[in-house]
């Protein structure tokens, strides 16, 4: 067999299935990373989604035996949307961020890394290959920098000289030596434009996040919100994207490549009132094809609800005060009684003082503690 031949033939066949970027590295243990990733363990910086052992998370060969090269691909996405919808008083709506635009990236990219496992199958019988996205143990990140599909921004997130950060990344170990690929040169320089741009200062410091401060994990946590984080999560009911948007590199980026990443505008950007009515089965229907419903719907109905008292929106008073009242789940019954406090007036006190005379949860009843606060 030509392993270069067989590369230049999947470069090829790359362009043919859609696949944007594609980069080649050895299967070296990520020496360095397992380092960073320890010191952020220690720092209490993890977000807990990730693979708990780290040790997997940088040595492929505990992922698969004898394995000689990790093949990286990356996919553009859509940065702005093609129709726009608004919202305005008595009609507010969220936003998901972009990576929760269209189809979810996970079956996208799983579908183009099969595709790609069959090609090779069919080349190389005898190779062995594993491929994962975003939820397998590799880092995404290290095996993009070092295949060169980008650099590692000081926003955490990989920077292609073509697409800037705007894209989907997975990788695809396997047991064929094919030639790595040259890293790309970090081209952030000085600029921490990102790092001033984070809401929560998340952004510790250039290529280092403490991910229990970032917007984007908060908003996918299913208990409430810490109090100093609330105001500053706006109208984000999953996601986050401030320290792309803020990036140099992808001013003018935006590319419509993948008609199955093109956003649904009611659904990319929903009317708030309207998800806190939604049923489960309501849910699944209308958000259940995108990558930002994974968590389900409550943590989605408890960002809408901060959303609503973000924009004061007096309208959705007796939304919430039907929540207040009726829902099941103390974290929405608790939310809700806070974001009533913060849009105010009458019918909302009135809501509040009654409520506070019923709830037996302890938590509910400090959340509605809260809400009264504001008329003190």
């Amino acid at each position: 067999m030509d392993i270069r031949k067989l590369k230049e033939e999947l470069i090829s066949y790359c362009k043919e299935l859609g696949i944007d970027k594609i980069g080649f590295t050895t299967a070296e243990p990520f020496t360095e990373l397992k380092y960073r990733l320890i010191r952020q363990q220690e720092l209490g910086y993890q977000s807990g989604f990730e693979e708990p052992d780290i040790e997997k998370r940088v040595t492929p060969s505990l992922l698969l035996a004898e394995p000689r090269s990790i093949i990286s691909i990356a996919l553009a996405y859509p940065a702005k949307m093609n129709v726009r919808v608004e919202g305005k008083k008595g009609e507010r709506r969220g936003i998901f961020s972009r990576a929760s635009w269209g189809l979810d990236y996970h079956h996208i990219l799983k579908d183009k890394l099969k595709k790609l496992e069959e090609f090779i199958i069919t080349e190389a019988p005898e190779a062995k290959l594993k491929s994962m996205v975003d939820t397998g143990e590799l880092s995404d990140r290290a095996v993009a920098e070092r295949a060169g599909i980008g650099w590692s921004g000081k926003n955490c997130a990989i920077i292609t000289p073509e697409f800037g950060s705007f894209v989907y990344i997975g990788e695809m170990i396997t047991s064929l030596p094919f030639e790595p690929d040259t890293p790309i040169e970090d081209q952030c320089g000085s600029c921490t434009k990102c790092l001033e741009a984070c809401p929560t200062g998340a952004l510790v410091q250039g290529g280092q996040i403490n991910a229990q401060h970032c917007i984007s994990f908060l908003t996918q946590t299913k208990g409430f919100i810490p109090d100093e984080f609330r105001d500053k999560i706006g109208n984000r009911v999953y996601g986050c994207d401030s320290c792309q948007t803020a990036c140099p590199h992808n001013k003018g980026k935006n590319f419509h490549f993948h008609d199955e990443m093109e956003p649904d505008p009611e659904v990319a950007k929903p009317l708030l009132k309207s998800i806190l009515k939604l049923s489960n089965r309501e849910f699944k229907n209308k958000f259940g094809y995108v990558a930002g419903s994974w968590r389900g719907k409550k943590p989605i109905q408890r960002n809408a609800i901060m959303a609503l008292a973000h924009f004061k929106d007096d309208t959705a008073v007796p939304n919430l005060i039907e929540i207040l009242e009726n829902e099941a789940s103390p974290v929405s019954r608790g939310t809700a009684a806070w974001a009533l406090g913060k849009i105010g007036g009458e019918m909302a006190l009135t809501a509040l003082k009654r409520a506070q005379m019923h709830e037996t949860d302890k938590e509910v009843v400090n959340e509605i503690e809260k809400g009264l606060n504001f008329y003190r």
